[in-house]
């Protein structure tokens, strides 16, 4: 039995004889000091006593060369913070992340950006984890952009990515990024960009961007990633389905996973049927031409096989020029799709837009106003 402090214990600065008193009854005399003795009551203030007071610990605030020296010397806590302060919204945070982003542009594009991505369940980051394990061991420095989906409800994300990769995230070489996709509809977050960027100024050489879903809208993910890579399953129903998605027409390689045990005839056998399909459909990459191949998380050579098939695209691309232009059209797009995002902000922050917005919007949803009369409308207020 261990006995229960009191309800209001003695503070640090009681003698021992305060303790002695609260010994219970059955507690044998002058054992209060002796360390056979299993039961002792110490000395202390409860966390609710009305004395504790509770002071939080205050980070220091970072300069901007403070967050240029720590991303460029790969100290994780530092980049972690360089990473929130460009998802910030905050006016003042934008600017000192645009500015932090300039200063290191210059030491970005030297790593292999490769996008998977593939439907609940298909065991995305059971693979990615036991891929990224190899890739350390292979002396890889690797960083992992994890986005989780967030609610259309209340905008919160379980971000579970570094539960699931208990192995890699304890790999020295390996940092994992969850983030939220906060309505994109890409599957990534809005700055996914920005993020991958960090990574590959701090020295990280390859570049996991696993994102949410597929479907049309994940072609935003193949605006920023030099390989795109889809997840598939055997045996989830009629295969030439899945040829429908646009989704395959934006990647470079199909991987039917979980190709083990029982399963593995049927992997076989599904990526025959895709490879059959792939031959009429248009490649993804300019010289590089698009297949199936099966692999499992649980056989370290058909990873080893995955990651040769990424190394050939990349020594393909360099040497006919499709890699370089394909980074020079994705910086456009980024910049295009940047404008757009200003555009919109600028218009919902305007005064004009604000008043008589939701006046239209009421009229729209009573149905006494068409809605793109609303538009024509409010687009008079915003340039007027």
């Amino acid at each position: 039995m261990i006995p229960t402090p009191p309800q209001h214990p003695a503070t640090a600065d009681s003698d021992s004889s305060a303790a002695a008193a609260a010994m219970p009854d059955w507690v044998p005399a002058g054992s209060e000091n002796d360390p056979h003795f299993a039961c002792r009551i110490m000395t202390g203030v409860m966390p609710h006593s009305p004395t504790v007071k509770h002071h939080p610990v205050k980070r220091r605030k970072l300069t901007l060369d403070d967050y240029e020296q720590g991303v460029l010397a790969a100290d994780v806590g530092i980049l972690s913070r360089a990473i929130t302060l460009v998802e910030s919204t905050h006016p003042a945070h934008e600017a000192l992340a645009q500015e932090l982003l300039t200063r290191l542009l210059p030491q970005t594009g030297k790593s292999v950006r490769v996008g998977i991505t593939g439907v609940p369940g298909v065991g995305k980051s059971t693979l990615i984890e036991s891929l990224g394990c190899q890739l350390c061991a292979m002396g890889h420095r690797l960083a992992i952009l994890a986005v989780d989906p967030s609610s259309s409800v209340t905008g919160g994300s379980i971000l579970g990515d570094k539960t699931r990769m208990q192995n890699l995230v304890r790999e020295p070489n390996a940092y994992i990024r969850p983030s939220p996709s906060s309505g994109s509809l890409g599957g990534v977050g809005r700055k996914s960009r920005e993020t991958l960027l960090l990574c590959e100024a701090a020295g990280y050489d390859v570049i996991l961007v696993e994102t949410v879903g597929v479907g049309q809208n994940e072609i935003t993910v193949r605006s920023m990633v030099d390989f795109f890579l889809l997840i598939m399953l055997a045996g989830a129903g009629d295969e030439l389905q899945g040829m429908k998605k646009g989704v395959i027409e934006i990647a470079d390689l199909l991987a039917v996973n979980k190709a083990d045990g029982d399963n593995l005839q049927r992997t076989q056998l599904a990526s025959a049927e895709y490879n059959r399909v792939l031959e009429i459909l248009q490649p993804a990459t300019p010289g590089w031409k698009t297949r199936c191949t099966t692999c499992s998380a649980l056989i370290p050579e058909t990873l080893t096989a995955l990651w040769e098939i990424i190394a050939k695209f990349g020594a393909a691309t360099r040497a006919s020029g499709a890699f370089a232009a394909r980074r020079r059209h994705q910086s456009i797009e980024w910049m295009d799709a940047m404008i757009e995002e200003e555009l919109r902000q600028r218009f919902f922050r305007n005064p004009r837009v604000k008043h008589h917005l939701p006046a239209l919007a009421q009229q729209v949803a009573n149905q006494t106003l068409p809605a793109a009369t609303a538009v024509r409308q409010i687009m008079e207020r915003f340039e007027g």
